[in-house]
C-alpha cells in the first residue's frame, strides 16, 4: 500500500495520525493515470500553440515539453516568452471530454473517513477541478481548490504556489499532507515542513525525484492507504 520513508530513514514527515491538513493533487492523483486526461490536454495545448505562433504540430509538441521541464507548466513559458494571456489558454486546454472517468465511491468513502480539513492543490483550473470532482463523486466532499490562478500563475514546484496555499488556507505546514503525482512537486512542500505522499506515476516526468528523501510515503492504491491512515487515527 505505501512505504513510509520517514520512519525508515528517522527523517521528516509526520506520522499519518497526526494529519490535520489533506492536501491533494487533482490530475493523475485523485483519479489513476489510465485515464489519460492530460493526452487530451496535450492535444489542445499543441493546437492552441500552433494557432497562436504559426507553427506546425511537432514543433509545437517539442515546445510545449520543452516549457513544461523549464517552467513547471507550459502556460508559464508562453507567458514568459511569449505574452501569452493566460485565461484564454486555460479555457482552451480544459475543455475535454471527462466521460471516461468513472465515479469512485471508494475513494469519496475513503476521504470523508479522514479527520480534519481536505483542500484540493492543482496547476489546473477550479472549474476543470470542478468538473472532475463532479465526475469521481467528490463534490461537495473537498473544502476548496487552490489552482494556478489563486497562485498569480506560478505552478508548482515554485515555493510561491505553496506559501500562497498555507497563507490563503491559514494552516501550519507542519500538521498538512501533501498528495500527488509528480515526485518533484512534493520537494517544496516537504522543505516548508509538511508530510509528503507520491502517488506512484510509471512516467519518467513524474518519477524525476521519486527516490528522495522529501518523498515520505509512496503509494501504490490512493483509496486503500486512505483507509489505513484512518484506521491508524482511530487507533490512535
Amino acid at each position: 500500500m505505501a512505504v513510509n520513508r520517514a520512519a525508515a530513514d528517522g527523517g521528516g514527515g509526520r506520522k499519518l495520525a497526526e494529519i490535520e491538513t489533506w492536501i491533494f493533487d487533482l490530475d493523475n492523483t485523485l483519479y489513476p493515470l489510465t485515464h489519460n486526461l492530460f493526452g487530451q490536454v496535450e492535444e489542445r495545448m499543441a493546437a492552441f500553440i500552433m494557432a497562436e505562433l504559426e507553427i506546425n504540430y511537432d514543433e509545437a509538441h517539442r515546445m510545449r515539453r520543452e516549457f513544461f521541464t523549464r517552467h513547471g507548466t507550459t502556460l508559464r513559458g508562453l507567458m514568459n516568452d511569449h505574452d501569452i494571456e493566460p485565461t484564454r489558454f486555460l479555457e482552451y486546454v480544459h475543455d475535454i471530454d471527462l466521460s471516461g472517468i468513472p465515479s469512485d465511491p471508494t475513494l469519496v468513502a475513503a476521504i470523508n473517513r479522514l479527520k480534519g480539513r481536505k483542500l484540493v492543490f492543482t496547476n489546473a483550473t477550479v472549474r476543470h477541478a470542478e468538473r472532475v470532482m463532479e465526475r469521481i463523486g467528490l463534490t461537495g466532499h473537498i473544502e476548496a481548490v487552490h489552482d494556478i490562478v489563486a497562485t498569480g500563475y506560478k505552478p508548482k514546484p515554485d515555493p510561491i504556489a505553496y506559501e500562497s496555499l498555507t497563507k490563503r488556507y491559514g494552516f501550519a505546514p507542519e500538521s498538512a499532507l501533501f498528495v500527488e503525482d509528480m515526485a518533484r512537486n512534493l520537494a517544496p512542500a516537504a522543505a516548508i515542513g509538511m508530510t509528503t505522499a507520491w502517488v506512484k506515476n510509471p512516467l519518467d516526468w513524474a518519477r524525476i525525484g521519486s527516490d528522495q528523501p522529501y518523498v515520505h510515503y509512496v503509494i501504490d492504491d490512493l483509496a486503500a492507504w486512505l483507509n489505513a491512515a484512518a484506521d491508524d487515527a482511530a487507533r490512535a
